[in-house]
């Protein structure tokens, strides 16, 4: 059997279950060939609604759940994600086009330790005194979990980001909804099917679908007390727009550009280096991609010939092959929206 034959490991959980999407269905690509891997049906409005209710229903007991009890559940987690780890890396890989061994390597080591660590934390959720701020009274922070969090994954770290929207929220004692990517959702199912036998029915929701007609019915519920979304601009600013009236608390962790400022002094052959490993890891696809380049005057050629040679070094080939260091990007879409970028900075290249 194929890790794409058994159909219900790609299914919505709800309150405990794993049931179909009975909204309209999605083909799920693998990037590296362009070919349809399978087709996931999106929650329907009602199965949203269902699994947000599930998930306030759950948090009355699960709130109250001592540290030792979560930190139990993350851990059991954490344990069943190692044993899986292939299975995931394989998934991670072919649904994104990422490079194998840079999953099972760098990504699903991270991956555990994540949940690891908040379950740890889990045991660390204590409150300060916050002073005398009226003669014989003792102010006190105590921190409460807030209900149920609806959370927003991307599609460049799917597996990773699911872990650290899930881990943080739980620990606290706090329910999830959470909706992946509908680019790259098979681990964050597969993820489900695992959490199903670990965390009582409610505390983990896990739904399918796009942000139109799954994200805003979400995001919108009245009781989502809580949005953690990881994406674009655009679409930090459509939540923060769309959840305004209610007066929701958000979290958002946007994209970005993360600058190199290179000075004439700088060991050039190192910056080279590593422009080519923390620029292009992921296909560069990353918030914290090493893309933006501010050079001083006077190494500014070098550094370019410098750089050209490194990142034209960069090997590109199948995710399964253990040289490949460059995959492909994760969708035609974004092929082409990069593509339209590149074609529009040559005729308006400028020097600065």
């Amino acid at each position: 059997m194929t890790i794409w034959e058994n159909a219900m490991q790609y299914q919505l959980l709800i309150n405990g279950v794993l049931v179909d999407g009975e909204g309209e269905r999605q083909s799920v690509y693998n990037p590296a060939t362009g070919e349809a891997i399978l087709e996931i049906a999106e929650a329907s409005p009602a199965q949203v609604d269902a699994a947000v209710l599930a998930a306030d229903g759950a948090f009355a007991e699960w709130g109250q759940t001592t540290p030792k009890a979560r930190a139990e559940c993350l851990l059991k987690l954490a344990d069943s994600i190692e044993q899986n780890a292939l299975e995931f890396a394989r998934l991670e890989s072919q649904n994104c086009g990422k490079p194998l061994h840079c999953v099972i390597n760098d990504e699903i080591p991270a991956i555990v330790d994540v949940f690891r660590f908040f379950a740890g934390a889990a045991r660390c959720l204590s409150g300060l005194a916050a002073g005398e701020y009226l003669e014989g009274h003792t102010s006190m922070i105590r921190r409460d979990p807030i209900g149920v969090v609806a959370s927003i994954a991307p599609w460049n770290y799917p597996l990773m980001m699911a872990a650290w929207k899930l881990a943080p929220a739980l620990a606290a004692g706090n329910c999830v909804v959470i909706k992946p990517s509908e680019i790259t959702p098979l681990t964050a199912l597969k993820l489900a099917a695992l959490a199903k036998d670990i965390f009582p029915p409610g505390v983990i929701n896990v739904l399918f679908g796009r942000g139109q007609t799954v994200g805003d019915v979400l995001t919108g519920h009245e009781k989502v007390r809580m949005v953690s979304l990881t994406g674009s601009i655009a679409t930090g600013e459509h939540i923060l727009r769309h959840t305004a009236p209610a007066i929701k608390r958000t979290h958002m962790e946007l994209g970005g550009k993360a600058p190199v400022i290179v000075f004439d002094d700088a060991d050039l052959d190192a910056v080279a280096q590593g422009v080519r490993t923390f620029g292009f890891y992921n296909a560069g696809q990353d918030c914290t991609a090493a893309c933006r380049i501010y050079a001083q005057r006077g190494i500014y050629d070098a550094l370019v010939e410098k750089l050209g040679n490194a990142v034209s070094s960069l090997k590109m080939g199948a995710p399964e092959d253990e040289s490949t260091e460059l995959g492909p990007l994760s969708s035609l879409a974004h092929l082409k929206r990069v593509t339209a970028a590149v074609e529009e900075a040559k005729p308006s290249a400028i020097s600065v």
